[in-house]
């Protein structure tokens, strides 16, 4: 069974953003990550405080930097990717018209230059 062709907009499908609901989606897991990182590395900082202080140290200052780190990351979304393709195929250009007059015609004079050639130049 053939499909009838219309003369209007072609589309691309593979430039299309994703829907919404996903990119949400991918944003609150990247969140729910990074806040499990962070709980883990405060429960590390507290378990070894009196054994590894240092450890213990680096691991609260993760623990702090975290939230900022995920909130930053789950705002930013929906931003247009420089990568893909147009989603819009424009139609072929036609090409114009030449709206120079034809050599050969009354018009043009004997060298074709497109002046007439009824009397004598001044």
């Amino acid at each position: 069974m053939e499909r009838k062709r219309s003369g209007g907009e072609v589309f691309r499908i593979t430039g299309a953003r994703q829907g919404l609901a996903e990119d949400v989606r991918g944003r609150q897991r990247r969140y729910v990550i990074s806040m499990s990182v962070r709980t883990l590395s405060v429960v590390l900082a507290a378990t070894l405080w009196n054994v590894e202080r240092y450890v213990a140290i680096v691991a609260l200052a993760l623990g702090m930097l975290l939230p900022y780190v995920a909130v930053v990351i789950a705002n930013a979304g929906r931003e247009t990717p420089r990568s893909l393709p147009s989603t819009f195929i424009p139609a072929p250009m036609r090409p114009a018209l030449d709206a120079t007059p034809a050599s050969g015609g009354p018009e043009s004079g004997a060298e074709g230059d497109g002046v007439r050639g009824d009397g004598p130049s001044v």
